[in-house]
């Protein structure tokens, strides 16, 4: 009998040539939108499915999301820290969706378009030029023991000749880089059209001279030197947001680096419960660093070996051992 298979169909290039590649490999494919309203994309999901003669459901994600990851995003910024919302949403509304209609229709596995790998419960980084693992540092082993990423092997030129070779329907639509409920890319905007706009206050230093006034500290991200919007006569980075003095800290880039951070709410795909040895990512970037984990009630001490640049509270912390994702926390 034909196995199938729940794809998480975006109306992205990424997940219609996801779907092709299963049909492919056999699998009987049901794809489903998650709709969090907005920019057309359900019409070029069904476009897909219409084209690859695929069933698509539709599911209204915009309470969930509001619930599990808008509000979370827009609170952790009114209290100085810089969530990364894909991170929160896949396993608490995008993954659990997907496990759930499988669930109702009988369905072993998922899928999505994400570039990473798994293997015998496992997640593993995807090519090096477009590898997508740390977005998933969050799934549970019970997601990730269902999940079949069929584009792991791939890099995104050749996702791209595959949709035209195929005559796919969004093969030339480009890659969306927003977060999906802030397709402007205002955060800041987002945060106060939600009927909060933080007061402006004092940019400080180290020693908590008044160096000038900020806008509010939802503007601020730790590391950031652009757009800060004053002159001081010198290179300088935010190094701190302080709440609840309502200051942000500026300082020169030495004391953004750090070899020590900790993260909290730790999420083990592989657990672990001895210190070991690991590469860590601190931010969505192909950039990680040797250091050593140890596991802590919850969360986990992290020794780097080499000072790392602006770990920034809220952010996540992945674990990798060779290619394998261990895990991941917030890094506080």
């Amino acid at each position: 009998m034909t196995e199938k298979i729940i794809l998480g169909l975006s109306g992205g290039v990424d997940s219609a040539v996801a779907a092709r590649l299963l049909q492919e490999r056999g699998f009987e494919v049901n794809g489903m939108f998650l709709d969090v309203g907005g920019d057309g994309a359900c019409r070029d999901a069904q476009a897909v499915a219409d084209f690859l003669g695929i069933p698509l459901t539709v599911k209204d994600i915009k309470s969930e999301l509001e619930k599990k990851v808008c509000c979370p995003f827009a609170e952790a910024y009114l209290c100085g820290r810089t969530p990364n919302p894909c991170i929160m949403c896949n396993p608490t509304v995008k993954f659990k969706a997907l496990c759930e209609f499988a669930d109702e229709l009988g369905a072993n596995y998922i899928a999505t378009g994400h570039y990473a790998r798994t293997r015998d419960g496992r997640l593993y980084k995807g090519m090096p030029s477009n590898d997508q693992s740390y977005m998933l540092c969050r799934l549970t082993p019970k997601q990730v023991a269902r999940l079949v990423l069929p584009l792991g092997e791939l890099e995104k030129g050749q996702v791209r000749a595959l949709a035209e070779g195929i005559g796919l329907p969004v093969a030339g639509k480009p890659d969306s880089m927003e977060i999906c409920f802030i397709p402007d890319g205002d955060y800041a905007g987002f945060i106060e059209r939600r009927g909060v706009v933080p007061p402006e206050g004092n940019f400080v230093d180290a020693e908590g001279n008044v160096l000038g006034r900020h806008r509010g500290i939802h503007r601020y991200t730790v590391g950031q030197r652009r757009g800060l919007g004053i002159a001081v006569g010198r290179r300088v980075f935010v190094s701190e947001i302080r709440p609840e003095a309502n200051e942000v800290v500026l300082s020169d880039g030495d004391v953004l680096m750090t070899d020590r951070i900790f993260a909290e709410d730790v999420n083990w795909i592989s657990t672990r419960t001895e210190p070991f040895y690991a590469d860590v990512k601190v931010r969505h970037s192909k950039v990680q660093t040797p250091a050593t984990v140890t596991p802590s009630g919850g969360g986990a001490d992290i020794a780097f070996r080499l000072p790392v640049r602006a770990p920034t509270p809220g952010q996540s912390a992945a674990f990798y051992v060779g290619d394998e994702l261990i895990g991941g926390g917030f890094i506080v």
